[in-house]
């Protein structure tokens, strides 16, 4: 309902008459201001409107993961954190890597020994070091050549220092982006991406 206002200030058509003052008589609003204010309601619901269409919906139900980026090939290969503090404090380990050398006819897994105590194992002369890749299914030895022994370091480990040791990959079965997983006799380290 559209009230003026008396010449007191109290809008009118409301029952606000003290004693000698009479309710004022309510007009009805003219026709140009019916319409002016239509189009006010009209244009402000189009603002709203318009606003709504730009404004981002946020997603509901079903939406697509957006995919993971693709590793550059000089990044090292990501260890989850959890797998990281496994092997350092239980075999004294850090910073394992499997790389494809000489031009895919050898892959190189290498380690920083933190501690020599609990890394003696990886180094132990014995135990026959292994390369299994599910995905290709075969398993990788390291060769041992006639002059120079096996190619992997069985020194004695000492903190601080990186050892390595070369598998075959005769005919380059085992590619960069492969999983592998190296077996030294209790010694596993799973899932490792190969560079």
């Amino acid at each position: 309902m559209f009230t003026q206002l008396t010449r007191a200030g109290r809008p009118q058509g409301l029952s606000l008459s003290t004693a000698g003052e009479k309710p004022c008589r309510t007009f009805p609003p003219s026709r140009s201001l019916l319409y002016a204010l239509l189009s006010v309601a009209l244009v402000g619901s189009s603002m709203a409107l318009a606003a709504a269409r730009t404004s981002p919906i946020p997603p509901q139900g079903n939406t697509p993961v957006p995919a993971k980026p693709t590793p550059f090939r000089n990044q090292p290969s990501r260890i989850a954190n959890r797998a990281r503090a496994y092997y350092g404090l239980v075999w004294g380990v850090e910073a394992l890597s499997v790389k494809v050398v000489e031009s895919g006819e050898m892959v190189r897994f290498s380690y920083r020994v933190l501690d020599a105590e609990k890394a003696k194992p990886l180094n132990d002369k014995k135990l026959e070091p292994v390369l299994i890749s599910p995905e290709r299914g075969v398993k990788l030895i390291i060769p041992s050549l006639e002059k120079v022994g096996q190619l992997r370091q069985s020194s004695t480990p000492e903190s601080g220092k990186s050892y390595w040791m070369a598998f075959s990959n005769k005919g380059g079965v085992v590619k960069r982006g492969d999983r592998v997983n190296i077996v030294i006799g209790n010694f596993h380290a799973d899932g490792l991406e190969v560079e």
